[in-house]
């Protein structure tokens, strides 16, 4: 019974500790007395002939109580040499490290030591510096982290642990690390040597009940006395976070009704050998250790556990007895080493929930299928490919999570019988069939590159159960109608960011849908059927090309939330049949202006008197950056529930004087960015529920005094407006101290607003002097920007919890703005830091903001203390620069130094100044569960120099086109994984840190330090007249806006201030609700970049002016596309001398006819190319099927886009099936860079003065004539990929790019911005010679020109040969063709009421490989299952199979699978009316099911 009783250790003896004994002859327990022992009533504990129990704790002399290698924080200390060996190149094991040890006291000893020295060896050298009387008791050397104290094995090195963990917390060895030691790092360890201690006091572990015991972080080297006498009612034991801890085998096994023993993050490498003892356990808990194998662990033993968590471990394989565990029912594997499923785990056929996520599994074995009773499978971020066919068997399957994988098909467990739940998302789906099983209600099938649905007939006579579909961010072009109308349960629907342009009319029949979100497409309409949605709560169809919404939307009447934020809506029209709007106009705005005519001609009145359904439902609408006027402000008088109402960035120039009549109930006011010059005062006193009103970006000269009777305002934002009024005349015009709950206030970039003492005013002594802000006491945000303030004006301080910004809006010459809000937020967490001639220098500047969007675990106190302190160790760093380091090692250091201060400052002001992981501590303090995000821009000259850490991210616009200059720090970013892990952290499935926080680098968070770490990203940008300006922002902008799209909305405005507010106003409508700041900063100023547009005019027009100015008045109806309308306006149809560019898409018809993915890429193909026209200057004349033909003042300015288009066109994310065709396939050059891939383009350009006519139906300017035909013929000359262009065009290169000839007539005119964009990318041009261009009798010299970085394109294929329809479509594979066989043979096989099973091939064997197949060793228990081997009944396929040979197999395998499904269609239609008699119905689905499909 004594052969072994510590767990760690094979023998073991130690120092007595009290406690009485009683024998009981069946177990040792702290009463047990040994027979024998006693002579005389007294113990003989020296006896040789008796070891004492291990909960005795008796030691010997000199040994060593942690058995070895059982516990340890470095890998190194067990792995010795091997692990030395691969240590990084720079550590040298004979470099002297520094290593602060405390003692008791807290008074300390600096000790220098090797990498290699171990505690058995420092120890010596501690006992003299370190222990003061001689005679005490022996000291030992303890480890405090991450909320645990432990005693270092002897031959543990803490020079090596000092390393490691530095590494892991940022530093390089750059920084100095063996230098490091010596400071104070307690924010990351802290050694102590005193007195082996027993951990607290027995006085302190009080407990109120003892079937639940939870010990955790109590500093425990043993369990507590007072828990042996009832440890027959302990249920529940928590020993987690507990240094060493020995379970002893006596008290294991007097815990007779333990069931759940937990044992994590204690750093364990093997589990202790006491718990296969304890026989009553259920549930086992060795999350967050080292283990490495269970070998030894003796699980088997426990015959009823059925919970065992081994997350975040070091494991590789399980166990050979771990199919013994016949009972366990949860696994959790995650995080670990695992290279594939082990195989034991598919034996163990009582399994219900199994977590294998973030491991490198890239095959899940057949076997999986074996698992029928499991429930939940989770295998998150995994490099999973492909789900096998023998999953169809989980029958039981609930829910699967295969998130962030590699898979392709998951149509094998969409049809599972029980399957409910199952997340697919951020995978390589490139099609989804439409065939659910009847259970299945959520499916996530978002971030994958899904082209198309495809409709798959349902369960005869059942309908699909469905309730939640996700298909955002993926590459649809188009919804089936009949796919979509098969989901009748339908709930939520999610298809953002795709490329559909319309909506079935068939949505309409999804009477149940609660949620529609179809944001981000280019729906031109939404379907009038939505009016039939009576249960429709949520409609989101932002960012979309709507220009109207459909008058059956006000038949919903349980719509509550619509957002068409971002369309061209002009108007919304009633429903005939509702109420007279124009009597009701009348009565409610108090005008008689005519609401009808916007409307469509209807051929009956709207009569009557009745509200339309959505009036009584609706309570926010969310209508900016649309194109609405006052007259069409008039049926918002009928939604009378609106709480919020957002009409920011329209056409509003003034809004009716009875505009706030019904709208009593609101409680937030967007009217931003608008023309608005004046507030209608009727009405505005009774809004006394609003909390939000924003009015910036308008032209308002004054503010109504009615606006300070709104008691509940906290929000006020009026920036940007043309505010001039004296504030102290309170009897007319508003002053903002009567608005006390105010407690954010812009009056930024009012440059004419003056804020100063009224000196009549100050004669009265019982008056309040309204020039400054004393009465706002709860104010956080006061922007006053740009604003004159005088001398004697009172501004409030700034503190930890209030933000001032006074300064002007320009930096070293660049203009910048900011702008942000407080979110749902009462207090401050975000700040910015702005600092212009850094250092003294003209030409520095520190741009900056820290802080989180979401007030959970953010804290004002630790944002302002990060704002005040960068800038002095910024400068400090930069100071202490050597020769060979630069400013990136100083912002690195920076930061990671700021971060340590931080924890410094958190613990000394709170009476703690000791390390967070204190073993003291009963709780974590508050101060562990904050932090902060940062970013900093650090500009020299032209040299920009951006650090960050967290979610907030920097983008800057090259040209219009958006460049991330910052990395965002996400759990869920595999080399973020692969440093938490190595960190011995973990990430949860819902990708948290330690299933903690959702950010794997900040400020704060010392709890998972070093886990979550403030070691920024360093990006250094070079700056050129390229790039326009920088926008700096935190999550609350990124999380609703694209790169791009942020690019496109700031750059159509000139103040930065202004694009900063409209970025944010953006940000709120598309959903933010936390806090958002977004800087944008111009550093075209830098450069003095002005660019006349003048550059483009014509200089020979040649048609009347008063025609070119009717067309640049005429609105747009050919081009309708909100992302194309952010850009800069379109230039003047040009005239005269013009350069033509037409361009053509390589084999597209065949594309068109047999690749499902062309749909898709068309739509980037056109976005793209007009895009660029914009940016070059072009102007498009029309467009046929897939061609341009575009227009543009200069030649050179034509190709600048052409060489653009055919680089850019490279980046774009095309369809999976078009990057798996020949046509689109990636081409590489010899050195390695991509030259092809997705759609070839060939374009052609000529110059010269064709005959300009507008056309009579689109408006558009057309051109005409010999020059059109010839321009059209260089193009048809060109192959795919290349631009050809003519001798004149060729003249101007010469000219102004390569300067190799004479300059031409046209030269002067030619743009500066086209010129050095074009010598930046460089040009190829390989001539061609004369060519006869058909149907023209003069030849025309023709070159072709590249892209100097595309020029190895020219040695692929000068002239393209025939297209062929083999290159468009998606390639077949052998391998594919022949799981298309076995299903076909499996489908005949069971149209003969049979099952068919291939002979799997021979494993372990020398014959497994030639794949020699083997027979079952077991008969099949039925005669309907067939055995044998699928390659006999198919056609012969291998490698050499020819493409046509393939294409033949498939249309026989298709015939087949056809017939097949077919018998077994009037198979199970006879068994139904078998059973039921005739189903005439049931009987003409089947026969429209089967009958062929005319072609």
């Amino acid at each position: 019974m004594f052969s072994n009783p510590n767990p760690f250790q094979s023998t073991s003896q130690r120092r007595l500790a009290p406690g009485a004994l009683v024998f009981d002859h069946r177990r040792i327990s702290p009463k047990a007395r040994a027979p024998g022992v006693y002579q005389n009533g007294v113990g003989d504990v020296d006896s040789p002939s008796w070891t004492a129990p291990e909960s005795w704790a008796v030691e010997k002399e000199g040994e060593d109580p942690l058995g070895g290698q059982a516990y340890s924080s470095s890998d190194e200390s067990v792995r010795g040499k091997s692990a030395r060996k691969r240590r990084k190149r720079g550590t040298s094991s004979k470099a002297l490290y520094h290593v602060r040890i405390y003692r008791a006291n807290n008074s300390y000893h600096v000790v220098q030591c090797g990498l290699d020295v171990t505690v058995s060896q420092l120890t010596p050298q501690l006992n003299k510096k370190l222990l003061l009387d001689p005679g005490v008791e022996p000291h030992r050397l303890y480890l405090k982290e991450r909320g645990r104290e432990r005693v270092l094995a002897p031959t543990e090195r803490p020079a090596d642990i000092v390393r490691r963990r530095l590494e892991q917390a940022g530093y390089d060895i750059a920084d100095g690390l063996d230098m490091l030691g010596a400071d104070d790092i307690q924010f990351l360890l802290k050694f102590v040597y005193k007195s082996n201690v027993l951990g607290p006091p027995e006085e302190e572990m009080q407990f109120d009940t003892f079937d639940l015991i939870d010990l955790t972080s109590r500093s425990l080297k043993a369990v507590p006395v007072s828990l042996y006498a009832h440890a027959e009612v302990i249920v529940s034991l928590n020993l987690s976070r507990n240094p060493m801890l020995e379970i002893p085998l006596d008290f294991i096994q007097s815990c007779s009704s333990l069931k759940e023993l937990r044992l994590s993050h204690m750093a364990l490498k093997k589990v202790p050998q006491s718990v296969r003892h304890c026989r009553t356990l259920e549930w086992l808990d060795l999350s967050c250790n080292r283990i490495a194998d269970l070998e030894d662990a003796g699980l088997d033993q426990i015959p009823g556990l059925s919970h065992l968590k081994l997350e975040n471990n070091r494991m590789e394989n399980l166990p050979y007895y771990f199919p013994r565990l016949r009972k366990l029912g949860y696994l959790n594997i995650s995080n670990n080493k695992f290279k594939h499923i082990p195989a034991g785990v598919c034996e163990l056929r009582s399994l219900v929930d199994l977590d294998a996520s973030f491991n490198s599994i890239s095959e899940l074995p057949e076997e999986l299928g074996q698992l029928t009773e499991l429930d939940h499978l989770t295998i998150v971020g995994n490099r999973v490919a492909k789900i096998p066919e023998q999953c169809a068997n989980l029958k039981n399957l609930r829910v699967l999570d295969c998130r962030r994988n590699h898979i392709t098909d998951i149509s094998v467990v969409c049809t599972l019988p029980k399957i409910e739940q199952l997340l697919a998302d951020h995978n390589q789906l490139h099609a989804l069939d439409i065939s659910f099983g009847p259970a299945l209600k959520q499916l996530d099938a978002s971030h994958n590159d899904i082209t198309q649905l495809n409709p798959v007939p349902g369960p005869l006579g059942r309908p699909y159960a469905l309730t939640e579909l996700n298909l955002s961010y993926a590459k649809l072009s188009t919804l089936d109608d009949l796919a979509l109308a098969q989901l009748t349960a339908l709930e939520s629907l999610y298809i953002d960011h795709n490329s559909l342009r319309s909506l079935p009319e068939s949505l309409g029949g999804l009477s149940k849908l609660k949620h529609l979100s179809c944001s981000n497409n280019h729906l031109f309409t939404l379907p009038s059927s939505l009016g039939r949605l009576q249960w429709l709560e949520v409609l989101e169809a932002h960012n979309n090309d709507l220009s109207e919404l459909p008058m059956s939307l006000w038949n919903c009447s349980s719509l509550q939330v619509i957002n068409v934020t971002s369309n061209v809506i002009s108007t919304w029209n009633l429903p005939p049949g509702s109420i007279d709007l124009e009597v009701h106009a009348t009565q409610t705005w108090g005008s008689t202006v005519s609401l009808l005519s916007d409307r469509k001609a209807s051929s009956s009145s709207i009569t009557g008197s009745t509200l339309p359904a959505l009036a009584a439902s609706l309570e926010k609408l969310y209508v900016g950056e649309n194109s609405l006027t006052a007259d069409s402000l008039h049926p918002l008088a009928l939604l009378k529930e609106l709480r919020v109402l957002n009409l920011s960035f329209n056409n509003i120039q003034q809004l009716p004087g009875s505009f706030f009549r019904n709208l009593t109930q609101l409680r937030e006011l967007y009217l931003s960015g608008n023309t608005i010059s004046a507030i209608p005062t009727e009405n505005l006193q009774h809004m006394t529920k609003l909390e939000v009103l924003f009015l910036n970006g308008n032209k308002l000269q004054t503010l109504p005094r009615e606006i300070s009777k709104l008691v509940n305002l906290t929000v006020m934002d009026v920036g940007s407006n043309v505010l001039k009024y004296n504030i102290s005349n309170w009897e007319y015009d508003w002053n903002w101290n009567f608005n006390t709950n105010l407690r954010y206030l812009n009056l930024s970039g009012n440059k004419r607003l003056e804020i100063k003492p009224d000196m009549n005013h100050r004669q009265s002594r019982n008056q309040q002097q309204l020039s400054d802000f004393s009465s706002l006491t709860q104010l956080r945000i006061l922007g006053l920007m740009d604003v004159t303030i005088g001398m004697q004006t009172n501004i409030p301080e700034e503190g930890d919890d209030r933000r001032v910004r006074t300064s002007m809006a320009d930096v070293n010459g660049m203009a910048y703005g900011i702008a942000d809000t407080l979110g749902m937020t009462e207090h401050l967490t975000m700040i910015d830091l702005v600092s212009p001639h850094f250092r003294g220098k003209h030409d520095e500047a520190i741009f900056a903001m820290f802080g989180r969007a979401s007030h959970i675990a953010s804290n004002n106190r630790l944002t302002k203390f990060l704002h005040d302190n960068f800038l002095n160790l910024f400068v400090a760093e930069l100071n202490k620069l050597r020769r060979s380091e630069g400013v990136p090692d100083a912002m690195r250091r920076s930061f990671l130094k700021l971060n340590k201060h931080l924890h410094d400052h958190l613990y000394s002001n709170s009476g703690r100044k000791m390390s967070h992981v204190s073993a003291s501590a009963t709780a974590q303090s508050i101060h562990d569960k904050i932090g902060a995000s940062g970013i900093v821009l650090y500009l020299v000259d032209r040299t920009l120099y951006v650090a960050n850490a967290g979610n907030a991210l920097a983008v800057i616009s090259r040209q219009g086109i958006a460049q991330l200059v910052s990395r965002k720090h996400d759990p869920f970013d595999r080399n973020e994984t692969q440093r938490i892990r190595a960190a011995e952290g973990w990430v949860s499935p819902k990708g948290f840190v330690n299933d903690e926080i959702d950010v794997s680098r900040s400020f704060g968070f010392y709890y998972l330090l070093p886990v979550v770490n403030a070691r920024p990203d360093i990006f250094m940008y070079d700056l050129t007249e390229m790039d326009e300006f920088v926008i700096v922002g935190n999550r609350g902008l990124w999380d609703y806006v694209s790169f791009q799209t942020a690019v496109d909305i700031a750059r159509k405005e000139r103040d930065p201030m202004i694009a900063a507010q409209k970025l944010r106003d953006f940000a709120i409508c598309y959903g933010a609700e936390g806090t958002t700041m977004i800087m944008v900063i111009k550093v075209s100023d830098l450069f003095n970049r002005h660019i006349a547009r003048d550059v483009f005019s014509s200089q020979e027009p040649v048609i009347p002016e008063e025609v070119i100015q009717s067309l640049a008045k005429a609105k747009r109806t050919a081009i309708i596309n909100r992302d194309i309308s952010r850009l800069e306006d379109e230039v003047p149809p040009p005239t005269g001398h013009v350069a033509l560019v037409f361009t053509d898409i390589r084999n597209s018809t065949h594309l068109w006819e047999v690749n499902p993915g062309m749909q898709s890429a068309m739509v980037l193909h056109n976005n793209l190319l007009r895009r660029l026209l914009r940016f070059c200057g072009g102007y498009e004349v029309k467009t046929e099927g897939d061609a341009f033909m575009c227009s543009f003042p200069t030649t050179l300015s034509a190709l600048w886009w052409c060489m653009s288009v055919q680089s850019q066109l490279l980046s774009c994310a095309w369809p999976l099936e078009l990057l798996e065709c020949e046509d689109g396939k990636e081409i590489r050059d010899t050195a390695g860079r991509v030259i092809a891939r997705g759609l070839s383009l060939r374009m052609g350009i000529h110059c010269g003065t064709p005959v300009c006519e507008p056309d009579p139906v689109t408006g558009r300017m057309d051109y005409f004539g010999p020059m059109v035909n010839r321009a059209a013929r260089v193009n048809a000359v060109a192959a795919g990929g290349q631009i050809m262009c003519s001798a004149d065009v060729t003249k101007e290169i010469n000219a102004l790019i390569l300067n190799s000839g004479p300059k031409t007539e046209r030269s002067y005119a030619q743009p500066q911005n086209a010129i050095d964009a074009i010598q930046r990318m460089g040009v190829k041009i390989f001539p061609i010679g004369e060519r006869k261009l058909k149907g023209l009798e003069v030849p025309e010299y023709l070159s072709v020109l590249y892209p100097a970085d595309l020029a190895a394109r020219h040695d692929l294929e000068a002239f393209e040969a025939a297209p062929t329809a083999s290159g468009s479509r998606v390639q077949f594979s052998v391998e594919q063709m022949r799981e298309l066989g076995l299903l076909c043979v499996r489908l005949e096989t069971l149209a003969n009421s049979r099952v068919f099973r291939p002979i799997p091939i021979r494993k372990d064997s020398i014959a497994s490989a030639t794949g020699q197949l083997q027979q079952p060793t077991n008969p099949p228990e039925s005669s309907i299952v067939v055995y044998d081997d699928p390659s006999l009944y198919l056609p012969v396929m291998d490698k050499s199979s020819t493409d046509a040979h393939l294409t033949t197999v498939l249309h026989s395998l298709s015939l087949r699978i056809d017939n097949a499904l077919t018998k077994l269609a009037f198979m199970q239609m006879s068994n139904i009316e078998t059973q039921l008699g005739p189903q005439a119905e049931l009987r003409n689905r089947v026969f429209d099911l089967c009958r062929p499909v005319p072609v």
